[in-house]
């Protein structure tokens, strides 16, 4: 068994700048991360993706992003950044402890992770927003001579057999993989399009624009707003608008456009009631929450945490990486060190250090 003042469930960017945090306060904590080592969930995604931010705005407390700030991260340079901050700040991360259970015995949380159990009367539950991918059931129908795979699980172009390739999932990752998909494969894009940023991220307007939009994730669109919380509502009941790539680009590159994918029929799938004739399907789909190992009733009706910018009804008992946890800048990188710099604060005012075991 193992005690500590503070337990982080969670490596990614939120959990470790909970860690930052914490461990500036000189209080004892550790992070438990189900990756085999830190930075591995932005591994997994498929090879070409860059973030939507660039350098300036996407940096942790304490540690800026290397490069050009102007540069917009790639996946792998994220990946090393992320393992950079955490032996930067020494961070006591214990890597591929998956945790089963979580629950609470009189003042103090209990972890399980396997035969490992930890103790604390604190707990930051930074798990992310991409816990299960989900796909839907019907998928299983399709023949199984068409290849599979959802948005975790692509790669790139090369890995996709000949014949006509289907992205269902018209949200920025559908867009962006599509799009890439088009240059060397007839590529259909389903689904609806829910908006898209009305300027260039990378054009020359971004310098001027930018800097205005990051304020307003940050100060405008919060819980503090109306504008916020309708947003809010759309954001964890909707697919995210574009970015980088649009609607024109999507056109100019030859991806057909079709509706929802609503079933399969005679082993492909319909879209629009037709049926698709495919080699390929990549679902794009998101993620569901799942905190059904937390053993108290943590979350509401959708499947999300319950809580005020992180901080819950049960004492010590805190949350990080959530879908617009308080404002929209919670979804991104960036936006990472603020929250957990919120929860941070409130849990270290609301309980004294205790001595590790």
């Amino acid at each position: 068994m193992s005690t500590h003042h503070t337990i982080v469930i969670g490596g990614g960017q939120s959990g470790l700048s909970a860690g930052y945090h914490l461990a500036q306060a000189g209080v004892d904590f550790v992070i438990l991360d189900a990756e085999d080592h830190v930075g591995a969930h932005w591994e997994g995604h498929w090879d070409s993706l860059r973030l939507f931010s660039p350098a300036r705005y996407s940096s942790l407390p304490g540690l800026d992003v290397p490069g050009d700030p102007r540069h917009f991260p790639d996946r792998d340079e994220i990946a090393g950044y992320l393992r950079t901050y955490a032996e930067h700040f020494a961070l006591p991360v214990r890597s591929g402890v998956r945790v089963d259970s979580l629950r609470r015995v009189g003042e103090t949380y209990v972890a399980e992770a396997g035969d490992q159990r930890f103790e604390a009367p604190n707990v930051v539950v930074a798990t992310g927003p991409h816990q299960e991918p989900y796909v839907p059931d019907f998928a299983a129908e399709l023949d199984p001579g068409i290849r599979q795979w959802h948005s975790t699980g692509y790669r790139g172009p090369s890995d996709l057999p000949a014949g006509d390739v289907l992205v269902v999932g018209a949200s920025h990752s559908g867009a962006d993989i599509a799009y890439e998909t088009a240059a060397t494969h007839a590529t259909t894009l389903a689904g609806a399009v829910n908006g898209q940023m009305p300027f260039r991220i990378e054009g020359p307007e971004a310098r001027v624009i930018l800097p205005i939009w990051f304020f307003a994730t940050r100060h405008l669109l919060t819980m503090r707003t109306p504008v916020g919380r309708r947003l809010r509502v759309e954001v964890r009941t909707h697919g995210a608008p574009l970015v980088r790539v649009r609607t024109a680009d999507l056109a100019a590159a030859g991806v057909r456009r079709t509706g929802r994918v609503t079933g399969v029929t005679d082993g492909l799938p319909v879209a629009d009631g037709t049926p698709l004739d495919v080699a390929s399907v990549i679902w794009c789909t998101g993620y569901r929450q799942n905190y059904s190992w937390i053993d108290l009733p943590v979350t509401d009706e959708a499947g999300f945490p319950i809580s005020d910018r992180g901080v819950t009804s049960f004492p010590g008992l805190y949350f990080l990486g959530v879908p617009f946890q308080y404002a929209f800048a919670s979804m991104l990188i960036g936006g990472a060190g603020r929250d957990a710099g919120y929860v941070a604060r409130h849990l270290l005012r609301a309980r004294e250090p205790v001595a590790a075991a």
